[in-house]
C-alpha cells in the first residue's frame, strides 16, 4: 500500500507526462513497516496523457528500512498497491488539459470544414450567377489555405 506519493517535479512535453519521484517524496508500506523509496535504479513514472497508460512499466523502484531493501518494478507495484489511485489525483489536471487541447483541436478541424464547404458552395454560386471576380477571389482564398495546410 502507497503511504505518500509527492513527485519531487513534474514535466509535461505534449502528450506525455513525467513523474519525478526522489528521498522522501513516495513511501510504501509492506508488512506493518513503511519503506521509503530510494532513487538507486527508475526514479520516474511516465505516463501518455492521451491514452491514459504509463510507458516505463518494467522499470525497477527501489524501497529501504534501515539495512533491507526490497526492490519491485512497476507492474508489480500497480497490481499490489493502490498506487493508481494516487496516480489519478496527481494526474487529473494533466489529463484534462489534454481532453481539453484534444477538443478544441477537433473543433477547430470541423469548423475548417464547414468553411471549406461555405467556400465551395459560393463558387458554385458565384458560377451561377456568372460573377466572375467573386468566383477568382474565391478560389484564390480556397488555393491559398490549402497551399498553408
Amino acid at each position: 500500500m502507497i503511504k505518500m506519493m509527492k513527485p519531487f517535479y513534474t514535466l509535461q512535453e505534449g502528450n506525455d507526462l513525467k513523474l519525478v519521484f526522489a528521498y522522501q517524496y513516495f513511501s510504501v508500506v509492506k508488512g506493518n513497516e513503511v519503506y521509503q523509496f530510494i532513487p538507486v535504479e527508475s526514479n520516474e513514472i511516465r505516463i501518455n496523457l492521451k491514452t491514459k497508460q504509463i510507458d516505463n512499466l518494467t522499470d525497477v523502484f527501489v524501497f529501504q528500512r534501515g539495512t533491507r531493501i526490497f526492490r519491485i518494478p512497476l507492474f508489480q507495484l500497480l497490481q499490489i498497491s493502490d498506487l493508481v489511485d494516487h496516480l489519478k489525483s496527481i494526474t487529473t489536471f494533466y489529463v484534462q488539459q489534454v481532453k481539453s487541447d484534444i477538443e478544441e483541436e477537433q473543433y477547430n478541424e470541423e469548423i475548417y470544414h464547414l468553411e471549406k464547404q461555405n467556400i465551395h458552395r459560393l463558387i458554385d454560386k458565384a458560377l451561377q450567377d456568372g460573377d466572375r471576380e467573386l468566383f477568382m477571389k474565391l478560389t484564390d482564398r480556397l488555393l491559398t489555405e490549402e497551399a498553408a495546410l
